[in-house]
């Protein structure tokens, strides 16, 4: 005979079974929030690492580069015009002459008898002229004879002229002035007649000459300033202008002359090679970004940070100057515009930025005025 159940037990089984069922779940659960969050974290996109700088305003300068060296504006080779000896060289290399300072005196005794030799048949000549003149109009000569006398003083007259200009000639002088670029004489050489001796440079202004493509005929003009930087002095500017530009363009090469002028010194040599900059327009207000920021897809763009997001964003671009590249339509003042990390990107790539600051700028060279 069974026993019948205690109400209390038939009150409490139901409430267990919850109970284990509540737990059960719970479990269950617990056990799949790993699961959730790992689905979560593989569907996320991870933000690609970039640098951005922001579209500001400065002056920038639209220019034409080349390279050139440098040339003395005017140059001189010292010929001897007479034959001697060389008694006495008065000038080293690198010395500063002025024109008509004497350089070399040669042995003058020969062009010294040849002067005292025609001044005395000059003397002859004349006495004879002025005596024929008397007596012709005694009619004791005639008139043709008086003629050829004064034919021969007038020719006696140019010879002894030219005597003196010979020995005038052995004192070499400066025909410009200038700097002495090299001898080629010492003391006691004997120097042929039309023989170079010195070299004579004006290194008071340098030229540098340029030829520039047709394409920048309309552009450059007289006056324009220009910046020279020396391979041989790192570090130095030097300021000079443009002096001439040629108006007819070479068939055959498609370019014309430009050439500039800057002030020689100390530093300035002539034979120094350098890069020429002609600036021939300004702009004191231009919204610009740094050159690297455009794309090298082949169309002007760049990529602009934008909540987040890479935006690609067609630009027109103006004058480019240095690391600098102005942009006239596509972009507003404080747009930043993607630098590094920009071959990883796609229009609409979550990005992340992780420098904002303006790239480092050189600092400003010394600009050496009197060059």
């Amino acid at each position: 005979m069974k026993t019948p159940a205690h109400p209390a037990a038939r009150t409490l089984l139901p409430a267990a079974l919850f109970l284990g069922c509540a737990l059960a779940l719970s479990a269950c659960g617990k056990g799949n929030v790993p699961e959730a969050k790992a689905a979560e974290a593989k569907d996320a996109v991870p933000a690609v690492p970039v640098e951005a700088v922001k579209a500001s305003h400065r002056a920038i300068a639209a220019s034409y580069t080349g390279t050139a060296a440098l040339e003395p504006r005017a140059e001189a080779q010292v010929v001897a015009r007479t034959s001697g000896v060389a008694l006495k060289v008065l000038v080293e290399e690198g010395q500063v002459v002025r024109a008509g300072q004497p350089l070399i005196r040669l042995d003058p005794d020969r062009a010294r008898l040849a002067v005292a030799q025609t001044a005395a048949q000059l003397r002859k000549l004349e006495n004879n002229y002025h005596r024929a003149e008397q007596l012709v109009v005694q009619r004791m000569v005639s008139a043709s004879d008086v003629d050829q006398l004064r034919y021969d003083t007038e020719n006696m007259r140019a010879q002894h002229q030219l005597a003196q200009l010979e020995l005038s000639f052995t004192t070499v002088v400066a025909p410009i002035s200038g700097v002495v670029a090299s001898r080629s004489i010492k003391d006691g050489n004997f120097v042929q007649i039309n023989t170079p001796v010195l070299r004579i440079v004006d290194n008071a202004r340098l030229e540098a000459v340029l030829n520039v493509p047709e394409r920048e005929l309309a552009t450059l003009k007289a006056g324009q300033p220009v910046s020279l930087v020396a391979d041989a002095l790192p570090g130095r500017t030097f300021e000079g202008q443009v002096d001439r530009v040629a108006p007819v363009v070479d068939s055959g090469s498609g370019t014309f002359r430009v050439v500039c002028t800057f002030e020689g010194g100390q530093a300035l040599q002539p034979g120094m090679f350098g890069r020429v900059r002609i600036d021939y327009d300004k702009r004191a207000d231009a919204l610009v970004v740094p050159r690297v920021a455009l794309l090298d897809d082949g169309d002007a763009a760049v990529y602009v940070v934008r909540d987040g997001k890479s935006v690609r964003t067609p630009v027109t671009v103006g004058y480019s100057d240095g690391e600098w590249i102005e942009v006239r339509k596509g972009l507003k003042l404080g747009d930043a515009v993607v630098t590094a990390g920009k071959v990883a990107l796609r229009d609409g790539t979550v990005v992340q930025v992780i420098d904002t600051a303006a790239p480092k700028v050189a600092a400003a060279k010394p600009t050496d005025k009197r060059g």
